[in-house]
């Protein structure tokens, strides 16, 4: 995959991308990463790429010909068709869906304003869509860029060691994920839960899809409320829930076997 970053800092994108799974599959050819940066299109002795917007207002205005040029400079160096994306805090929100989305791609060039952001023209003529990474704002969009970047390249076949590792993320099936666990299996800090020292897969991937559940319903109901949960998702959730009430109760009230264990703190 190729991904070309038109950035006044595209170093800034080529450093965050070289380190982990991401510079790894720089390494080994699975991601092409190529910086543009427009000052070096623009005319002047002083290079200009900004100019103060009409109409009056603080701060600065991104030029278009610097752009236009810098985008006709990376789309000229591959033949392949490329889809431009501006990163902006008008665009729409990044999401695992957008993500898996922009990885089935060949190409990418990604567009980082600065200032006050760019000249309304380029974007309506050059721009395929906009993307933003969340609702507050940066000085820049080389942060943003980076974020797609290491987001998109450990989707591509073969960056991960384990493809299984993509599948389990958060928000993959909509829901967040599970909490996990490594050695030692005793610790001051607490024990492992002894359904994933039993050796049952499926007793193990019972575990995960309620804790996932009771996560997703503790801290993001809201995704939770668009999910389309099964009748079985139904009953591992009411499972989650019931263990948390009865951990709540005096230590000799009665209380409901529960087939699989469960963890977790009621939310305040």
């Amino acid at each position: 995959m190729r991904i070309d970053v038109i950035s006044l800092f595209p170093e800034f994108v080529a450093q965050c991308a070289a380190f982990g799974v991401v510079g790894r599959a720089g390494e080994r050819g699975l991601l092409s990463l190529h910086g543009w940066n427009p000052r070096d299109y623009a005319e002047g002795n002083y290079r200009r790429v900004d100019d103060r917007p009409c109409g009056g207002g603080p701060g600065m205005v991104m030029l278009i010909d610097p752009l236009r040029a810098s985008l006709q400079a990376a789309h000229a160096a591959d033949p392949a068709p490329a889809r431009v994306v501006y990163l902006s805090p008008q665009g729409v929100p990044l999401t695992q869906a957008k993500v898996r989305e922009l990885a089935g791609r060949e190409r990418l060039i990604l567009l980082c304003g600065r200032y006050e952001g760019i000249d309304e023209r380029l974007i309506q003529a050059e721009v395929d869509e906009e993307i933003s990474i969340g609702d507050y704002v940066l000085s820049g969009g080389e942060l943003a860029a980076a974020v797609v970047v290491d987001a998109v390249a450990r989707l591509r076949e073969g960056v991960l060691g384990d493809a299984e590792s993509a599948v389990q993320d958060s928000f993959e099936d909509g829901l967040l994920d599970c909490p996990h666990y490594s050695r030692p299996i005793e610790h001051e800090l607490g024990s492992v839960p002894e359904v994933l020292l039993s050796g049952n897969h499926a007793h193990i991937a019972a575990w995960r899809r309620m804790q996932s559940l009771g996560r997703t319903w503790q801290r993001r109901p809201d995704l939770l409320n668009e999910a389309a949960l099964s009748k079985a998702d139904r009953k591992l959730l009411a499972a989650f829930r019931a263990g948390l009430e009865a951990a709540d109760e005096p230590a000799d009230a009665p209380r409901e076997p529960q087939v699989l264990a469960t963890q977790g703190k009621k939310p305040l």
